[in-house]
């Protein structure tokens, strides 16, 4: 064979592999960017970064669930159970606002193509108000921007991409292990050994005493931006929907670390303020777990001095459904005021534990 021939052989064959892998990508399609999941194929969703906007796209759900890691160990069907709701979970690990601005933009996708975009009944959000000071055009980690805008020109990198074709396509097919949607992105290692005082003190980094208190409205403006750039437009623009935003129940041991570095005064000045700017809306609830006084105490319910067990999503979810520890324009003083008194209680038998563990 002349070498003129050997090369058309190897660019027709080269073309039509390729040809196959961009017709396999789009036709199961795992990151759902073009459509919804074909009936019986066993995705495997793990990717978070790259599967989220598809879902959010093109699945059919009445509600959905965001936040940070504080959202894996959730389980829709408790939602379902509960509520009656057709709630699908979008977890972004340590979500910034702009995180939860981008999973809201999908959501609110109008070219979606499995549902319209008026059809969302209520939207949980976990917030973490730490990451309220952050740049608020900032992501935690990059985006694939190929799978985050409908240019599907740029689609190159999805279509003729190895660890799809491998890993999402033809992985799935020879293992048939389909994820569980309801159980989406929980974390795999729900055992005892990972739970408890032991694991959770062994880990955990005391911080370093601070003299100076930080000013209380300290952490109020960069809030404030990012409530009005990444939450505020999506509460206004859909008032067919409920927001149901919550503060996660992290340990005491975050507590801890924060009289240590002398800013108690200005993180519950922050958990007013967004509070207040949120209530102000009617279509927006506000949940407050800080103060689940039996859970944040117990270290047999974390992993590490934030992350909780499903049990205590469970727990979160039975008060979505009962309004326990719902915050209010007329509750929400004397809430703080009782989580102030509550940490001041607690810190004594902390303090000693870290000096025990330390």
């Amino acid at each position: 064979m002349s070498v003129r021939r050997a090369g058309t052989a190897f660019a027709v064959t080269a073309g039509f592999l390729f040809a196959v892998c961009i017709l396999l990508t789009v036709v199961v399609d795992p990151f759902f960017h073009y459509h919804r999941p074909l009936p019986g194929f066993p995705y495997v969703v793990d990717n978070q970064l790259s599967q989220n906007p598809g879902m959010a796209r093109n699945f059919a759900y009445d509600s959905f669930l965001t936040g940070s890691s504080m959202t894996l160990n959730f389980d829709t069907d408790d939602f379902a159970e509960l509520m009656d709701l057709r709630l699908i979970k979008l977890s972004s690990n340590g979500a910034y606002p702009k995180d939860l601005s981008n999973v809201l933009s999908f959501v609110y996708d109008r070219r979606s193509y499995a549902r319209k975009t008026n059809d969302v009944k209520r939207a949980y959000i976990a917030l973490d108000v730490s990451t309220f000071t952050a740049d608020p055009a900032e992501t935690k980690y990059p985006q694939p921007s190929y799978l985050y805008d409908r240019f599907y020109l740029n689609d190159i990198a999805y279509v003729l991409n190895k660890d799809v074709l491998l890993q999402y396509i033809l992985r799935p097919i020879a293992e048939r292990e389909a994820t569980d949607l309801s159980t989406v992105y929980m974390t795999e290692w729900q055992t005892e050994e990972y739970f408890g005082e032991v694991p959770v003190m062994q880990g955990f980094a005391p911080a370093q005493a601070v003299p100076e208190p930080l000013p209380e409205d300290a952490l109020l403006p960069q809030s404030r931006i990012n409530l009005a750039q990444n939450l505020f437009p999506y509460i206004e623009a859909h008032p067919e929907t409920e927001f149901v935003f919550f503060y996660p129940p992290y340990s005491m041991l975050y507590w801890y670390n924060v009289n240590q570095e002398n800013r108690l005064d200005a993180v519950l000045a922050q958990y007013r303020d967004i509070s207040e700017q949120l209530l102000a809306y009617p279509n927006v609830r506000v949940y407050f777990f800080p103060d689940m006084k039996e859970i944040v105490t117990d270290l047999a319910n974390y992993s590490d001095y934030q992350h909780y067990n499903k049990e205590v999503c469970r727990e979160m979810v039975n008060c979505f459904a009962d309004g326990s520890h719902e915050l209010t324009q007329e509750n929400l003083e004397p809430a703080l005021h009782g989580m102030r008194a509550f940490i001041e209680e607690q810190l004594p038998h902390f303090a000693s534990l870290v000096e025990a563990y330390h």
